[in-house]
């Protein structure tokens, strides 16, 4: 961490007295992070990403500054996994249906292109379309798999993407987010104190968390074909249970027929003790 410079903060007449907790000394006008602060908070946070991604949900990493968003768009598609790295789009957790729209606007001049009704349009409503379909592609193109609002949000500079951070905060979305030391960490659920303009201290922290939600994905399909497993052994119980009462009607049949026999001996007998016992008196 200190080869990717992940301990430099900013200017120190330019901190938040917010992030005095994470800051450890100061040295030629510059904030110095507390690294050891810094790792335990990284491990906290791949902790969450890890049982969020075993349990199927998904966090959306947002990062649109230069030295970030390549970085994070390249590791975020790593482990399948939605971002943002152009433009925030207004109000798009909190007006989440209309941003879903233009997703499905973006599927359908896709499904037009296949069926070849794309080709039967005039020239300039083919260029129209074509270019309404790469601003779409280029601002929302990372979440079209996205269905719903995500479980947490990612975010690199909390300061640039002040406006995700408050749509995460009204809608009650957990926010983990890299924090340097001019930023307020109070809107932060999970707070990773660390240089946010360099490439390599956010690479550094993206692999981490990267990592920890791959291992939550490889446990979750190990679960799933182990229930895979599992079920065809449930379902063979299954068809066993009515033949089991079958032979049990059975045996209760068999037993009836047994016991049948001797019923009617004894109701054969009954009627030959009577007329002994009707003549005793004649004999007196």
């Amino acid at each position: 961490m200190l080869d990717a410079g992940a301990h430099f903060g900013h200017l120190a007449r330019k901190w938040n007295p917010r992030m005095a907790p994470y800051i450890f000394d100061q040295k030629n006008g510059i904030h110095i992070i507390d690294l050891h602060k810094t790792v335990v908070k990284i491990d906290e946070a791949a902790e969450i990403l890890k049982e969020m991604a075993r349990s199927g949900r998904k966090v959306l990493f947002v990062a649109t500054k230069k030295q970030a968003k390549e970085v994070v768009a390249e590791k975020a598609l790593s482990v399948n996994m939605p971002s943002v790295t152009e433009r925030w789009p207004g109000g798009m957790l909190t007006n989440f249906p209309t941003i879903r729209k233009a997703v499905k606007k973006m599927n359908t001049i896709d499904k037009m292109k296949e069926d070849g009704t794309f080709d039967k349009l005039a020239k300039r409503e083919r260029l129209q379309i074509t270019r309404q379909r790469a601003k779409l592609e280029k601002n929302l193109g990372s979440i079209r798999d996205m269905s719903r609002l995500p479980s947490a949000l990612f975010v690199v500079d909390v300061q640039k993407e002040a406006n995700a951070v408050k749509e995460a905060n009204r809608l009650n979305i957990p926010v983990i987010a890299m924090v340097d030391t001019c930023c307020d960490p109070t809107p932060i659920d999970y707070v990773i104190p660390a240089n946010d303009d360099a490439t390599k201290s956010i690479e550094l922290i993206m692999d981490v968390l990267c990592k920890a939600i791959e291992e939550g994905l490889q446990e979750r399909k190990l679960e799933k074909e182990k229930a895979d497993v599992e079920a065809p052994a449930e379902g063979e119980s299954a068809p066993q249970a009515p033949q089991k009462k079958l032979r049990a009607r059975r045996a209760v049949k068999v037993e009836a027929a047994e016991e049948a026999p001797a019923e009617e001996a004894a109701a054969a007998e009954a009627p030959a003790e009577a007329p002994a016992a009707a003549e005793a008196p004649a004999e007196e």
